[in-house]
């Protein structure tokens, strides 16, 4: 069975900082893209990011570029999001996800798995 468990999630004033992780079970994490989406009250979910299984490559969402970082730990079977220059409107509960391929890992429709979601608050 599939399980993938957000954590990290918080509180945050505007400017700051939160990492996020994701642990991943009952897959070959090795061989996953493992994606983060995020769904602010009130919108569609959307994209945040995502990582291919080796060699990596690596895509963010454009409002996320250079403030945002993802990483994959193969060892721990887990994922990372670094949320650096926090703004309000990243406000949402965020979600990862599991593909078996890189292609289409901008699209959530194209994930097998996902987590239950943590919730990210970054206040003004």
């Amino acid at each position: 069975q599939v399980q993938l468990v957000e954590s990290g999630g918080g509180l945050v004033q505007a400017g700051g900082s939160l990492r996020l992780s994701c642990a991943a079970s009952g897959l070959t994490f090795g061989s996953n893209t493992m994606g983060w989406f995020r769904r602010a009250p009130g919108k569609e979910r959307e994209f945040v990011a995502a990582i291919s299984a080796s060699p990596i490559m690596i895509y963010y969402e454009d409002s996320v570029k250079g403030r945002f970082t993802v990483s994959r730990d193969s060892a721990r079977n887990t994922v990372n999001l670094q949320m650096n220059a926090l703004k309000p409107e990243d406000t949402a509960v965020y979600y990862c996800a599991a593909k078996p391929r890189w292609l289409g890992s901008a699209r959530a429709e194209n994930y097998n798995y996902w987590g239950q979601g943590t919730q990210v608050t970054v206040s003004s």
